[in-house]
């Protein structure tokens, strides 16, 4: 059965730093599609980031590259499958150069926390317990 995807595209200022960022996050770096301009993130089977130079990124579009540490361009929110797992990925980006952004959302049934990358860009990380969604 066909899985629909989805390549989140960010421009990056140091494409390497962005590289050590994300696989210190614990995903990988598919070779297939990166290169000097870009890289390939694998969030997950149908979750990819495609890291882009500014100068690669600004080929695909005729807009101004926002300045994602001055304005919001997006905000990329990621499931967890616990609270831990929350806690830990954002924790992770926290140590590896990321800032916290935001405030803890703590509704009992639902848990996220946020951080920004290298460049500014915003990641939440949510979970929320399953069985309010089957209710």
């Amino acid at each position: 059965m066909y899985q629909q995807m989805i390549f989140v595209n960010l421009p990056v200022s140091d494409l390497d730093a962005s590289k050590k960022f994300f696989t210190g996050l614990g995903y990988s770096i598919n070779p297939q599609f990166s290169d000097d301009n870009a890289a390939s993130v694998v969030i997950s089977d149908t979750i990819v980031a495609m890291l882009l130079t500014k100068p690669f990124y600004a080929t695909f579009t005729d807009k101004e590259i926002a300045d994602a540490t001055k304005s919001s361009e997006v905000l990329i929110a990621l499931s967890a499958e616990s609270r831990e797992k929350v806690d830990e990925l954002v924790d992770r980006a926290l140590s590896l150069g990321g800032t916290s952004t935001g405030k803890t959302q703590d509704l009992g049934f639902m848990y996220g926390r946020s951080f920004d990358d290298l460049d500014g860009h915003t990641w939440e990380v949510v979970w929320m317990d399953p069985s309010a969604i089957e209710s």
